[in-house]
């Protein structure tokens, strides 16, 4: 199915009524990867709440933030459902490491994109294998490159249809909907990070400051993605 023809089915509806279109056309081939942001948790209460049959994955790079963890255990307690977590492959990591060290990150932008590869990319492929359909949290105003998207996509590299339930909401939306349902979410949200990644490459951002400025905060210059969402 073309982006196209998939906009005029879901043009209009709520985004509880556009997952569970999607979960039709797409049973069992359709994906939810969150980051346990706090857009992300939005999602994850639709789908929990409204019981769809949309899988729900996370990848774990072994950097997160402890509070990221905490999200998760309060999620599942309170849904009581399934998030599967995808791994990096232990011999790539072991390699990266045992090579340049725990920090090759800070070095240059090839070591920084080299570790996200390993770390984020690779389990995210694994995660889509056998996918038509991909959902993701993404915002357009999280980042120039991202206002550029649309909130239905075709994913070339991936062969599957992308679709951002929150593209059009506003930071300030979402987090009214997540104290406003008891959504849990991450308590670095509170201390100024608006965009939470790997512990060693995130950091809290000032009044005002681009939203993705927490994120690399090291490279001055270059797109501030890891590969997940690059077309």
């Amino acid at each position: 199915m073309q982006p196209k023809e998939l906009k005029n089915q879901l043009e209009g509806l709520s985004i509880d009524d556009q997952l569970a279109k999607l979960q039709g056309l797409f049973f069992e081939k359709i994906v939810f990867t969150t980051s346990l942001g706090i857009e992300d948790q939005v999602i994850t209460h639709k789908i929990f709440k409204n019981k769809l049959e949309i899988k729900v994955v996370t990848l774990d790079t072994g950097r997160l933030f402890p509070q990221t963890y905490d999200v998760f255990s309060n999620t599942i307690i309170k849904y009581n459902k399934r998030i599967e977590v995808y791994f990096p492959e232990y011999e790539a990591v072991e390699k990266m490491l045992s090579e340049k060290g725990p920090y090759s990150f800070y070095k240059s932008v090839e070591n920084r994109k080299e570790c996200c590869r390993i770390r984020k990319v690779s389990p995210l492929n694994r995660a889509l294998a056998g996918m038509e359909c991909w959902i993701s949290g993404i915002r357009a105003d999280q980042s120039d490159d991202r206002n550029h998207m649309d909130w239905i996509e075709f994913d070339e590299g991936r062969k599957l249809i992308k679709f951002y339930p929150l593209f059009n909401w506003s930071f300030d939306e979402v987090r009214n909907f997540v104290k406003e349902n008891d959504v849990p979410f991450n308590s670095l949200h509170e201390k100024g990070y608006v965009s939470i990644g790997c512990e060693p490459c995130t950091k809290a951002v000032k009044p005002g400051e681009d939203f993705r400025a927490g994120r690399w905060w090291w490279e001055n210059d270059g797109l501030k993605e890891c590969g997940l969402h690059i077309k």
